[in-house]
């Protein structure tokens, strides 16, 4: 089983660091009273104080929305993981203040519930009221804690908790396996089957594995377990975060059911399904019927929590299996969801070019996949609906997915600018990677020049090894499914054979202080949907291309002239 080097892994200048700037520079600017308001409100603690405080948070987090506070959680999970990377001091001092005050909010309500939403919610939704996915926000705001504890150190986020599991451990004591599931159809419950696994494996607690067990959804699981599709027209990321429950659960019981679960989910979800060009497979919240996705074609493709959660759940099981398909989808997904809907910039530079309108945009909640569709940016401060959540989580977690370790050496799985610090033998190994410079340096003057003549037709990727000593161990490098051709290697500047094994180029050898290039041949090609051959997307590399036209337009091959 291979396991992420989150903690051994920094970004380096790129697309992914500056999208977790930009994600850090949002999360500064927003008021750690605006973001704590739902929950003085709900323990009495406002006092006075006017409900029209200066910025005070619209949509999905406004005071009258019933899953107000949903934004708190995972403001703190993407500023512990931020800080984790960037030990930025204020950062932190700004999410252990929010993390105190929480502990106050519960104090104030008993010492159990730490909640920016009434009790009464989840006691309706006991009894078949319809109130909107009070579960889903308990789940992100324990989450946001639980990371506080993992990635930034903080105890009191720990003891918070431990609260908070012993009021649900009474709540769902009292409640049927059927009235459980009653709940579970009723509202969503986000990941919190997922969370009390992560919480079991911090604190050992069996009755922390035991509300695992209970959030369990046995009219999905089951169906599952018999290969049944039963995601077809339903809601997607409802049941993805279900889904990682079980994940999550296998990897703390070693129970093979929750895992054969997983492995139906995707094969149903992917790999019968089929996806559009950019690795989305989603319409309107819901799953795309099997290979038939050019009536869903439209504007309201690929929601961005269900590109998020498919990644993570991807992550769960190249872990398991090493198998490169997943880190495809992984890659696929990263490029085509979450760069190209969250935290985006006009390219043009300053004071030469305009760049085309919006000059920047925080967040689409569906990537619009229709010729001459738009997308549709939310605000900072007056939407927050559940994929402007997910933005700031996925831009703190780019550096989890890139090296896996596993004994005998280390796995690439993405490609993007960024350092490794590990041990092999008690032995400190830095490896590095970047883009390679295809052009070199632009003001010298040159006998021929080393600029393309056209666009790159390769994708080279420069790794250093650097070591305290001589050290033995592997190196895979994914060798991605859009390569068009053979690879190229070259160690210390001379052209190298190495195994090619399941998808991976293996280096297998004594490493000490070295330079590996690899060059990756591609070209356009066109992706067609799954059920209409004529329509296509053009791919270069693992990027799908957007034509900037208003309307679809038909290409004409000269082969059919």
């Amino acid at each position: 089983m291979l396991q992420s080097m989150i903690q051994e892994v920094h970004l380096l200048p790129g697309l992914p660091k500056t999208k977790r700037e930009r994600d850090y520079r949002y999360l500064m600017e927003l008021r750690e009273e605006n973001l704590l308001f739902p929950f003085y409100t709900e323990a009495g603690l406002n006092g006075r104080l006017n409900y029209k405080l200066e910025n005070l948070h619209g949509g999905w987090d406004a005071p009258l929305s019933q899953i107000r506070g949903t934004f708190t959680g995972h403001w703190l999970s993407a500023a512990a993981r931020i800080y984790n990377e960037t030990k930025e001091r204020r950062l932190k001092a700004k999410a252990d203040f929010i993390v105190a005050e929480i502990a106050r909010c519960q104090e104030a309500n008993g010492g159990g519930w730490a909640f920016p939403i009434p009790e009464k919610f989840l006691y309706g939704l006991k009894n078949g009221r319809h109130f909107w996915a009070p579960q889903y926000v308990c789940h992100k705001v324990m989450m946001g804690l639980l990371d506080m504890y993992l990635f930034a150190g903080n105890e009191q986020a720990l003891e918070i908790l431990r609260g908070c599991a012993d009021w649900f451990y009474r709540f769902t004591g009292e409640i049927s396996r059927e009235v459980m599931s009653d709940m579970m159809d009723l509202e969503e419950t986000g990941g919190i089957m997922e969370f009390w696994g992560d919480l079991y494996a911090v604190t050992k607690d069996p009755r922390h594995l035991e509300l695992a067990r209970r959030y369990e959804r046995p009219r999905l699981t089951e169906p599952l377990l018999q290969n049944v599709d039963v995601l077809t027209n339903f809601h997607a990321n409802m049941t993805i975060s279900e889904i990682q429950g079980c994940a999550r659960a296998y990897e703390v019981t070693g129970e093979e059911r929750f895992r054969r679960i997983v492995e139906s989910y995707w094969r149903l979800a992917v790999d019968e399904r089929g996806r559009f060009a950019t690795g989305g497979q989603t319409n309107g919240e819901i799953w795309t019927p099997k290979n038939q996705f050019s009536a869903r074609l439209g504007d309201m493709n690929q929601e961005h929590c269900t590109v998020y959660n498919m990644v993570r759940l991807a992550d769960y099981l190249y872990r398991w299996t090493g198998d490169e398909k997943y880190a495809d989808y992984i890659e696929s997904n990263i490029w085509n969801g979450l760069f190209a809907q969250g935290f985006c910039e006009g390219h043009a530079r300053e004071q030469c070019l305009e760049p085309s309108p919006p000059k920047s945009g925080l967040i689409t909640y569906y990537l619009p996949l229709a010729a001459g569709s738009q997308k549709k940016w939310g605000s900072k401060t007056e939407d927050f609906w559940c994929c402007h959540c997910t933005l700031v989580q996925a831009n703190a977690r780019y550096r989890e997915w890139i090296y896996y370790g596993a004994d005998d050496g280390i796995t690439v799985a993405q490609y993007f600018p960024s350092e490794a610090a590990f041990c092999v033998d008690g032995v400190p190994v830095t490896l590095g990677q970047k883009p390679a410079d295809l052009c070199g340096d632009i003001l010298e003057i040159h006998e021929i020049s080393h600029m393309p003549a056209n666009r790159p037709t390769w994708e080279t990727v420069q790794f250093t090894v650097s070591t305290e000593r001589p050290v033995t161990f592997a190196l895979r490098l994914r060798l991605p499914r859009w390569i068009q051709g053979d690879p190229v290697f070259r160690l210390n500047g001379e052209t190298v054979s190495p195994k090619i094994q399941d998808g991976y180029a293996v280096f297998e050898r004594m490493w000490e202080n070295d330079t590996l290039e690899a060059e990756y041949p591609k070209s356009v090609v066109c992706v067609s949907l799954p059920d209409k051959p004529d329509t296509v997307a053009f791919v270069d590399g693992p990027v799908v291309l957007a034509g900037l036209v208003p309307e679809e337009r038909i290409c004409f091959s000269s082969r059919l002239r």
